[in-house]
This record gives structure tokens, C-alpha cells and sequence, in this order.
């Protein structure tokens, strides 16, 4: 039962009042869940608030002593379904179990020097205060000229470029800038789940088409079928997370064709752009017609090892970027000043640089790929990104939370589950996901533990 503290006067008894009409009733069949996907009923797992649990809080008695009482947690109601996310969780247990974390995509390694070294030198220079609301001017010519280097794109920087605190933020702007109550967005499945999040906040009603393995292929038939005149937007993320597919130039085309027939925007995460692998990244707003209805998403951290900073960007026509800035306006404003100097001079790193990183991650993504076909994994293609998914059934648990909790807790070793990307947590049961953005020693240690530890069925 949920109540509310109420304190007539200053002299009256403490009563409580039943506020439990005002909240859903939910039934839970754990206490662990993240972005309304349930994740199983095991007790190890840290329980995230339910919209009917309790916080202890603190209310001054007339006679000023403390007295405890049990809080109701707030959240507004298009935001009840999603808890913490998984990432964090997964951390927060990797520190706990001394597991090795595979699991959340960040590098334990640092950017390069000269990236750092500009920072501390923007400081120094006393480039510290706000900056203009849609970025540095030097740093949004320097995106503009890394977008026509990459895409053969000539933009106006001025009207069509928009800095942001990472690309989390680039989403958020632009779903909330140009999606409007009741609007159709199509969704890829697997997906980030800061998709539906900010889709949710804006009202959207979202369709989600589900890619499936060995390949993660489109399903062109569906998507023909799913898009229509009542669809606002396609969200496309390439190079893909969690799966490591990059969009093939046929899929896109497809796609751009649909989008152009049925007058449909198309949203672009591109944050993984220089780790492709297998094949060369293509912007969608490269394809003939497609700039003008494209929003092209990217940022800084993937690239130089520096997700901790923050700065990221949209790219898109003039018309497009005014719902954007009116959102971010109102989001953030600005973005951090000196970190947005030390971008601009990342972005004009020599060719030489990217070569590097990729001949660096594909050395990564060896030792961890062999290494888990060495395990037993059926081990999935991964053209780009820093994640491989992996097919956890040879190992007899039941599921990808199973499966997880027990590769922490006996062999000291973070994955993903991947049914947190699924609308439909069936989709992703048979799959985790490891990230190699570690260095090569990290990516040794966790396959040898799980060659002694962790046997096939």
C-alpha cells in the first residue's frame, strides 16, 4: 500500500494517506528490471525501484527530532516502465563480484594526448564560459569539414550543424524537436535503449522490426509493410549496437527509396563510423535525395576513447535543425566549452590516426572472437562497432539473464543480455553481448577464465 505523509499543523500527529489509487498496479515477477524488459527473478541481481516502492525519508517532527517515514517514488507516467539502466547495473556487479567487464561499452584505456592536451590548454586559455548554444564555431566547422571529407556533403555549419552533450543528447533533441504526440517511428531491434526512452517522452507510438541472426539482415518485406503514410520517422543505427551489422548499401537504398515514397524522415546514429570493419560505413544522407530528411547523429567518444566528455552533434537541413535547436535550447543550452576546443582539434587528426584505431580494434576483436569460439559460443559476424554478439545456449541456462548472472557471480566475466534491447525480451534470450574496447590483456584474462571455468552442456 502506498502513503503519503500529512502534517496538519505544526502541532498535529503525523497521519497517512492511501495514494495507492493514484498509482498502476503492477505484479512483478522480479525485482530486477530495465526499460520495461523483465530480467528475471534472481535474488543477486540489484532490484531497481518499482513505481510502488518506497524511499526512507526524513520529516522534522513539532519537537524538531527526525523521524523516518516511507516515501512513494515519484516518476511521471511516460517514464514509470524504465528503470536503471543496464549498464550501470552491470558495472555496479562487475565491482562487486571482481568480474571483468565486458559488458558496458566503454574503454579502460585513455584517449590520446594531443586530444587532452588541447583541453588543458583550452582551460588554461580561460575558455571556460558558455558557449554559443549550437557549439564553438571553430569546432562546428571542423564537423562540417570531417562530414564533406567522409560523405561528400557541403553543409552550412551555421544553420546545420548542432553541438551537443553526446549523442544521447543529439537523440533526445531530435526526438523531442521533431516528433510529435501520436507520431510513427519505426525502430530496428535490437536496439539502444535510450531509443524508446526518449521516444516515450515525446508520445510517440513506436513499430519495431526485429533483426535476426546469423546475419541481422532487414526484412525488407516487413519494413515494406510496416511503413506508411502515417509514419513519421525511421531510426537507423549503423555501424549496429549491440550486433556489430553495418547496413549494406541495398538495405539503405531500400530504405531510402521507402522513405522517400512515403515522405518519412530518417534519424541516424553513426556514432561507431570509424569502426567499421568488414566493409565501408555509409551515411544514409549520402544517398541521392536523402540529406534533405536525414538527421545524422555522431560524437566524439567512440572515436577518441573519451565518452566521459561528452560532445556530440547533429547534422541536418536547415529546416530539420530549427526543431532540433529549439529542443536542445531547452535541454542542455550549451556544451561544455573547453572540451568542444580539444574536439576540434581530434576532428582534424591525420588519416593516419583512424587507420590506427581500427588496426588496433581489430587486433582487439580477434583476441576476444577466437577466444570465444574457443569457449564454445556460436560467435556472430561483426563488421564495425567494438561489440560481438554471442549465442549462449551450448552453456544449458535458461536465458540471457540466467546466463549473465551466472557468468558473473561463478566465472568473473560481464556480458550484456541482449533481451534488454527487445521490445520483445523473447527476441534476445539466446544472446549476450561482449564488448572488446579493452585493452589486449583485459581481453585475455576474460577468455582464460571462462576456458577454466565455464563448461558446455
Amino acid at each position: 500500500m502506498l502513503r503519503l505523509l500529512c502534517l496538519k499543523s505544526s502541532t498535529s500527529t503525523p497521519t497517512f494517506l492511501n495514494f495507492s489509487k493514484h498509482f498502476r498496479k503492477r505484479s512483478f515477477d522480479s525485482p530486477f528490471f530495465c526499460c520495461n524488459r523483465r530480467i528475471n527473478n534472481h535474488p543477486s541481481f540489484i532490484a531497481t525501484m518499482s513505481p510502488a516502492s518506497t524511499q526512507k525519508d526524513t520529516v522534522s517532527t513539532h519537537d524538531g527530532t527526525p523521524q523516518i517515514t516511507q516515501q512513494p517514488v515519484q516518476v511521471a507516467k511516460r517514464l514509470e516502465k524504465f528503470k536503471t539502466t543496464i549498464f550501470t547495473q552491470m558495472s555496479m556487479l562487475a565491482i562487486k563480484h571482481g568480474a571483468i567487464n565486458l559488458g558496458q561499452g566503454f574503454p579502460n584505456f585513455d584517449g590520446p594526448d594531443f586530444v587532452k592536451e588541447a583541453a588543458i590548454q583550452a582551460i588554461k586559455d580561460g575558455k571556460n564560459q558558455y558557449a554559443r548554444g549550437y557549439g564553438v564555431p571553430d569546432f562546428y566547422n571542423a564537423i562540417a569539414a570531417r562530414f564533406k571529407k567522409d560523405t561528400g556533403l557541403v553543409i552550412d555549419p551555421e544553420k546545420e550543424v548542432t553541438v551537443t552533450s553526446g549523442c544521447t543528447e543529439a537523440i533526445a533533441a531530435t526526438m523531442l524537436g521533431l516528433i510529435n504526440p501520436g507520431d510513427e517511428v519505426i525502430l530496428f531491434a535490437p536496439f539502444y535503449d535510450s531509443y524508446e526512452a526518449t521516444l516515450s517522452m515525446a508520445g510517440a507510438e513506436v513499430k519495431c522490426i526485429t533483426l535476426r541472426p546469423p546475419d541481422f539482415a532487414v526484412p525488407i518485406d516487413e519494413l515494406k509493410s510496416t511503413i506508411s503514410k502515417n509514419t513519421r520517422a525511421i531510426l537507423i543505427n549503423t555501424p549496429h549496437n549491440p550486433t556489430g551489422k553495418m547496413f549494406t548499401r541495398e538495405e539503405l537504398n531500400t530504405i531510402a527509396s521507402l522513405c522517400i515514397e512515403n515522405d518519412v524522415l530518417v534519424f541516424t546514429d553513426e556514432v561507431y563510423d570509424k569502426l567499421a570493419f568488414e566493409m565501408d560505413h555509409i551515411s544514409m544522407a549520402s544517398l541521392p535525395g536523402m540529406y534533405e530528411r536525414t538527421v545524422t547523429m555522431n560524437s566524439l567518444g567512440k572515436t577518441f576513447s573519451l565518452t566521459g566528455w561528452k560532445i556530440g552533434w547533429a547534422i541536418a537541413p536547415s529546416y530539420l535543425t530549427w526543431g532540433v535547436r529549439q529542443a536542445h535550447s531547452f535541454l542542455t543550452f550549451a556544451t561544455s566549452t573547453p572540451m568542444q576546443w580539444a574536439a576540434t582539434v581530434a576532428l582534424r587528426a591525420p588519416d593516419s590516426y583512424f587507420e590506427e584505431l581500427k588496426r588496433d580494434y581489430m587486433a582487439k576483436k580477434a583476441i576476444l572472437v577466437h577466444g570465444l569460439k574457443d569457449v564454445g559460443f556460436k560467435v556472430f559476424p561483426s563488421s564495425g562497432t567494438y561489440f560481438v554478439v554471442v549465442d549462449h545456449t551450448p552453456f544449458g541456462l535458461e536465458n540471457d539473464i540466467a546466463f549473465c548472472e551466472y557468468l558473473i557471480k561463478e566465472v568473473g566475466v560481464v556480458a550484456i543480455p541482449t533481451s534488454v534491447f527487445y521490445l520483445n525480451p523473447e527476441g534476445g534470450k539466446n544472446l549476450v553481448r561482449f564488448a572488446f574496447c579493452k585493452d589486449e590483456e583485459t581481453l585475455r584474462s576474460a577468455v582464460e577464465r571462462m576456458k577454466e571455468k565455464l563448461k558446455k552442456n
